[in-house]
């Protein structure tokens, strides 16, 4: 045996869910990351499958500067963790206390960052987006404005959730919401399912939501829509042909911009918070041209961390409701290929670690 195998034996190691390429993911063994001067070690708990994740796995990307040079990787970004006894006291927690971890790390200097729009920033360091290492992980190190504390009676589920619960809140501020305005939702997976419950809280009079999926439909009426229908042509008849106030399109479809603009009433406002597969907007410019319609496109979430967790406690939110599988780290790419092929009535897949 050479002595450059018997030091990598040596060397600390933790198991790892490595992305290597489209539908090939591998749990190996890595070694455990070395906090920088300014970061905590921490014990990983839960990890949310989220739709980009889902785009890692089938096209191994998200459309955005993901590259093979990046790969493998390891993804996950909506993550809970266990504080460990040497990271306390710089933490000022208490052993073992459950963290959600906020995966972006803007650099705070730029003009973005400066004029309060930190879910911009150019330079963002976020974990789960290659080459930054994820939570599909045993450990972690993050800094600690990125260690969120989470209230008891909150799960290791709730407390990783957060950060999709953020993305929704991040999207119905865009959205600039006034008190008994219609809203659609398109795409009844996580974020379209948290999207009508904040919208809800947020004062719209009425909330219907679209998906081809009957489980998903039925999910969005279960946790409080009005309506839920396979087509966005339902719309039109829910409101007498007049089309939404707002509509927050969170779909993978590249019909979805297409859809949202068909669903909006005229001058209404439309919010983009999906990825489509392949990167591409299928869009006729004339009606959204002529509705007049204000289109954003959303970018993550500023710093909402404290809002989701109030909503969380007050009971305005189910997050419970949507992990419908659970799975250990062994099996993360069945979570992955469970979710790209919604199989098994999938909303949410969670991946959780021993604590």
């Amino acid at each position: 045996m050479s002595s450059d195998k018997r030091s990598s034996r040596s060397e600390p190691s933790m198991r790892a869910a490595r992305l290597h390429g489209p539908g090939d993911v591998r749990v190996e063994r890595v070694p455990r990351p070395t906090p920088a001067g300014d970061e905590v070690r921490l014990r990983v708990r839960c990890i949310g499958i989220c739709g980009s994740d889902l785009h890692l796995f089938r096209e191994g990307t998200t459309g955005g500067s993901d590259s093979e040079s990046d790969l493998p990787f390891v993804p996950g970004h909506e993550i809970s963790a266990e504080v460990p006894e040497a990271s306390a006291e710089r933490l000022d927690l208490a052993p073992g206390a459950l963290v959600a971890v906020d995966p972006a790390h803007p650099c705070g200097a730029c003009e973005w960052c400066r004029r309060g729009a930190p879910n911009l920033c150019p330079h963002v360091r976020f974990k789960g987006a290659a080459p930054h290492a994820g939570g599909l992980a045993e450990e972690l190190t993050a800094r600690p404005r990125e260690v969120v504390p989470v209230p008891s009676g909150l799960t290791a589920d709730d407390a990783a959730l957060l950060e999709p619960l953020g993305v929704a809140i991040h999207a119905v501020d865009l959205a600039r919401l006034r008190p008994m305005e219609t809203v659609a939702v398109l795409g009844a997976g996580p974020i379209g399912l948290l999207l009508a419950q904040v919208a809800r809280r947020a004062g719209a009079g009425r909330v219907y939501v679209i998906d081809p999926l009957d489980y998903r439909a039925d999910a969005a009426t279960q946790l409080g829509a009005d309506a839920a229908a396979p087509t966005p042509e339902a719309v039109a008849a829910w409101t007498d042909g007049r089309g939404a106030d707002v509509v927050l399109e969170a779909t993978n479809a590249p019909l979805g911009f297409q859809h949202a603009t068909e669903a909006a009433c005229i001058g209404g406002r439309v919010v983009l918070v999906g990825i489509p597969e392949g990167d591409t907007y299928d869009l006729a410019a004339a009606q959204a041209r002529r509705k007049g319609l204000t289109v954003n496109f959303s970018r993550r979430m500023k710093r909402v961390y404290p809002r989701a967790i109030d909503m969380v406690q007050d009971g305005a939110v189910d997050l419970a409701s949507l992990v419908t599988h659970c799975f250990a780290l062994d099996d993360t790419r069945e979570a992955l290929a469970q979710g790209a092929r919604y199989e098994g009535g999938v909303i949410k897949a969670v991946v959780t670690l021993d604590s």
